[in-house]
C-alpha cells in the first residue's frame, strides 16, 4: 500500500517514517511528486492544518494521504507560538531564530511558570473523504536557554521534567518513545493496520 505523507520537511519525514516502520507501506513525500496544488496553512488549529493538507493531497493524487501539523504551546504566552511554531520569527524564520524569539520573550519569566506542549495533529483522507483524525500531545518546560543539538524545532529549548533535559539533549531514541508525535502515529499505526485488514492487504 502506497502512503503520502503531506509534507516537505526532510526531519519531520524522518520521524514519521521510523513510527510507522514494520508497516507493510511504500511511503512517499511531496518532494517525490511535480506541480502539486499550493496548500495554504491557514487554519486556525493544528487539527485544521492537518486536514487541509490530507485532503487536498489525497484529491490531487487519488491517494491515501497523511495531513500532519504540529507545534509549541507555551501557557505563559497564551498558546503562542501554536499554529505559528516553524514561522514564528517571521518570513525568513529558522530553528534558531523561533528559539531565540521565544527565549526573548520569556527571559523575564521563572522556569515554574514556563509550562508549555508539544501538540500533533494527524488527518488521513483518501480520494473520497477524510478517515481519520488523531492528536498526540507531550508537557515539558521551556529552558532559559538552547541544549543538546538532537531533534529538530524547539527541541533544544524543551525540557521534560522527568529527565530534567531537553528533547535535544535526550535525543531521539528517547523521543522517539514520548512525543507529542510518536503519540498521534501509535493511533495511527493501529488506525492503518485496521484500514490495510479491512481492504485484504498482506499482512
Amino acid at each position: 500500500m502506497e502512503l503520502v505523507v503531506a509534507t516537505r520537511n526532510k526531519k519531520k519525514l524522518k520521524e514519521i517514517k521510523y513510527m510507522l516502520k514494520g508497516l507493510n507501506l511504500r511511503i512517499k513525500s511531496l518532494a517525490d511528486y511535480d506541480n502539486l496544488p499550493k496548500i495554504v496553512e491557514d487554519g486556525l488549529t493544528f487539527k485544521e492544518n492537518a486536514l487541509k493538507k490530507s485532503a487536498t493531497i489525497a484529491q490531487y493524487l487519488k491517494k491515501l494521504t497523511i495531513g500532519e501539523d504540529s507545534g509549541l504551546e507555551v501557557k505563559a504566552l497564551d498558546n503562542r507560538p501554536g499554529v505559528y511554531s516553524s514561522r514564528y520569527s517571521g518570513k525568513n524564520a529558522t530553528d534558531r531564530k523561533n528559539n531565540a524569539k521565544l527565549l526573548k520573550e520569556l527571559e523575564r519569566v521563572p522556569l515554574k511558570k514556563r509550562e508549555a506542549r508539544y501538540v500533533c495533529s494527524v488527518a488521513i483522507s483518501d480520494k473520497n473523504r477524510l478517515l481519520g483524525i488523531f492528536e498526540g500531545r507531550c508537557k515539558g518546560l521551556i529552558s532559559k536557554k538552547e541544549k543538546g543539538n538532537a531533534g529538530f524545532g524547539y527541541d533544544p529549548i524543551f525540557v521534560i521534567p522527568k529527565y530534567n533535559k531537553t528533547f535535544g539533549e535526550l535525543g531521539e531514541e528517547i523521543k522517539h518513545r514520548m512525543s507529542h508525535r510518536y503519540k498521534a502515529f501509535m493511533k495511527v499505526r493501529n488506525f492503518i493496520l485496521a484500514y490495510q485488514k479491512s481492504n485484504h492487504q498482506p499482512p
